[in-house]
């Protein structure tokens, strides 16, 4: 059986409690960052469903009908919009995304585009080359980024080159849930506007009676690339929520496995002190038995 030294069991102890401490230091950090994620998040649905809600109003207009957002792209190919993080310890917040996007594509020939070193990163390796790659996103992605990623998307819409398009994100549900999902964005799927059947009078009235100006047909194409951008950018802060969630538990682990092994450690380091102890004092009392 191998038996360390004192010396080295002193030495893993020390090095174990250093990454204690920037473990414990990274789970705060992370704490800390996934509340302003979270109130982020938060923030931005509200303004999403009163828009979806406006939209859901002009969705029976004849105006449309005449919205290329709205209607299915002819020709192109599938496009994949792959949101992962930029870094790493974060637990299996890339693994599980990245399994999702892969599990989605298959082997069929889709367009792709990445968001975060790590899906880039993932899709390189095994030969796919994106479209468009967007990294260094930081810790606080804001609205100009996601109306340059929606630009770009909405671009390769409708100008053909991509038929459909989808984000693979992962939801934030709580800071101890976290799930991949897949969301189709273009083209557009209206939102439900219209009053339940079942409404009160009054209720339908209150739902039915605007007025558009200059016009549904001009409200609606004023609205329609913003709902884009809104949707991208809530996908965004959904999966910025998400992996600051993950390494904030990834980070708790690893400082409990770094107790854990400075508890057996220490045991370890505390059972050869008495080892030897007991061997110099049996060789103490041994010499002094020999002097007689």
């Amino acid at each position: 059986m191998f038996f360390l030294s004192d010396l080295e069991l002193r030495r893993r102890i020390k090095a174990v409690q250093n990454i204690e401490q920037v473990t414990k230091a990274m789970e705060l950090v992370a704490a800390a960052k996934l509340r302003r994620a979270q109130e982020r998040v938060l923030a931005a649905r509200p303004y999403a469903e009163r828009l979806a809600e406006v939209l859901g109003r002009l969705a029976t207009s004849e105006a449309a009908r005449q919205e290329e957002l709205l209607r299915p792209a002819i020709g192109g190919r599938p496009g994949y919009v792959v949101f992962s993080a930029d870094r790493g310890l974060c637990g299996s917040y890339n693994i599980n995304v990245l399994r999702k996007a892969a599990t989605e594509i298959g082997k069929r020939e889709v367009a792709l585009v990445t968001v975060g070193r790590k899906a880039r990163d993932f899709f390189r390796r095994r030969g796919a080359k994106p479209v468009f790659e967007l990294v260094g996103l930081g810790e606080d992605p804001d609205l100009a980024t996601a109306r340059h990623l929606a630009a770009a998307l909405r671009g390769y819409f409708l100008s053909g080159q991509m038929n459909e398009v989808y984000l693979v994100y992962t939801e934030f549900v709580s800071a101890l849930r976290q799930q991949p999902v897949v969301f189709r964005l273009l083209p557009l799927t209206a939102p439900a506007g219209r009053p339940a059947a079942g409404a009160s009078g009054d209720r339908r009235a209150e739902l039915l009676d605007y007025i558009f100006e200059p016009s549904p047909a001009e409200v609606l194409k004023s609205l329609l690339p913003r709902y884009v951008d809104v949707l991208v950018y809530r996908a965004l802060l959904e999966a910025k929520a998400s992996e600051h969630s993950a390494r904030m538990r990834a980070m708790g682990s690893a400082s409990d496995n770094a107790a854990e092994l400075i508890h057996e450690l220490t045991l370890e380091h505390n059972r050869a002190r008495q080892a030897g102890i007991t061997r110099e004092i049996s060789e103490i009392v041994g010499g002094a038995e020999a002097l007689k």
